[in-house]
């Protein structure tokens, strides 16, 4: 996006805000510029044509690797024709000759075998000895040796490993606070649902089964599995309007609901995960932030004064909103923490100048606010909820403006250079 400085502060455009496909929905940053669902349909097209492609290149590399082979085997007939014969002879030649030999030795043979079954007789009893020896010692080994230490080698080496583990692992009040939450979540779920009756079973039956498939699916990339929970949102709407007929209002009720649920229990397979690059866009936001510390509201031409108490309260109230963002489990939840801030944004704003705030107002500030605050996790925040938020959300209404919005604010403290004017 086109974010520029200028004498009444940072200006973006409200039409840039929007999908650059020109259907009126929100864009975002992640998205290069496009709403959700626009995104999702020129992924689809780039993943078809690169899949065409793979398919194309694997058959041309097969039918030269064919070609290569035919051409070798022809020039290599004629000699192998000739060794064949050879090879032919000689075994036969070799099959005569160990007849004859065995002719000669045929009776000393069964009689050494008959000896050496002889002496083989009592070898046996002796080894069935030997084996009910060592069938007592470990009967005994078992009464009287404590239980862990019977393990086999592979059972120790698996045990080490899940104590070192459990020792790298959160503490287990964490997982206990978790495990109440999962618990609270699932049952307000299910009291929801019986409001709807039969399309509430139908919802219930869709969310365990697409839970089930997912815990089947760790191996996948994020954006694979973004793009599962996308098309679930997209099917469970479709299902709730067209197969059983509810109104608009509880469909989008129905779907936040679904997504607590949901995103709940997936939270922490799908948040900040290992196969990104997520916690490293972290970390580099944050030194980034810390490095523009000098940077001032007039800097930044910031339509906020601070010595007005209630507008000091304001600004404290939406620092504090933003950095809460990152104890939210459910993508929806976060996106009230941005909606908040935005809104506390406003009212510093409106209190300052007596007047309502312009949107080159609101984004200075809330760059601001997010240089004073310098949330936690903020770029594996705003992908968590670009890639797991009910679409919806983010395409229109309030709360699509402000995470716009935010994203905005981070890619200006990201790309600026080290002098604000």
């Amino acid at each position: 996006m086109n974010l520029k400085s200028e004498r009444r502060g940072i200006h973006v455009d409200q039409s840039e805000l929007l999908c650059k496909k020109g259907c009126g929905y929100y864009g975002n940053p992640a998205w290069q510029g496009f709403c959700s669902k626009c995104w999702r349909e020129e992924y689809h097209k780039a993943r078809q044509k690169q899949i065409q492609e793979d398919w194309e290149l694997a058959e041309r590399l097969q039918r030269e690797e064919e070609e290569a082979y035919a051409s070798s085997q022809s020039s290599q007939g004629a000699q192998s024709l000739t060794f064949s014969k050879f090879e032919e002879k000689k075994t036969n030649e070799k099959t005569r000759k160990v007849t004859t030999v065995k002719k000669f030795f045929t009776a000393s043979s069964r009689a050494g075998a008959k000896k050496a079954a002889e002496e083989k007789t009592p070898k046996q009893g002796q080894l069935g000895r030997e084996r009910n020896a060592d069938n007592i010692l470990r009967d005994l080994k078992e009464i009287f040796t404590p239980s862990w230490e019977l393990a086999s080698p592979s059972e120790a080496l698996a045990g080490k490993l899940k104590e070192i583990q459990e020792a790298k692992a959160p503490s287990p009040s964490i997982h206990r606070q978790a495990s109440i939450e999962t618990d609270r979540v699932s049952k307000e779920f299910i009291e929801f649902i019986r409001t709807y009756q039969k399309p509430g079973q139908d919802i219930y039956k869709q969310c365990k089964l697409f839970l089930d498939t997912m815990s089947h699916k760790r191996d996948l990339s994020i954006e694979e599995q973004s793009e599962c929970a996308q098309d679930f949102y997209q099917n469970v709407a479709d299902r709730l309007q067209t197969r059983w007929k509810v109104p608009p209002e509880k469909v989008e009720k129905a779907m936040d609901e679904v997504e607590k649920y949901i995103m709940t229990r997936q939270y922490k397979y799908v948040f900040c995960p290992e196969t990104t690059d997520d916690e490293k866009k972290d970390l580099a936001v944050q030194k980034r932030i810390r490095a523009l510390h000098w940077v001032t509201p007039q800097m930044l031409c910031v339509p906020v004064s601070e010595e007005i108490p209630e507008v000091s309260d304001m600004v404290v109230k939406a620092i504090t909103d933003i950095i809460e963002m990152d104890s939210k489990r459910v993508p929806r939840d976060k996106l009230a923490c941005i909606t908040k801030c935005s809104k506390h944004i406003f009212n510093a704003i409106k209190i300052t100048k007596n007047e309502p705030a312009s949107a080159d107002d609101f984004l200075p500030t809330l760059i601001y606010i997010v240089l004073k605050g310098n949330p936690p996790r903020l770029q594996s925040n705003i992908q968590y909820i670009t890639r797991f938020c009910n679409p919806s959300r983010l395409m229109t209404g309030e709360d699509g403006y402000y995470f716009t919005n935010l994203c905005c604010a981070v890619a200006f403290i990201e790309k600026t250079g080290c002098s604000v004017t």
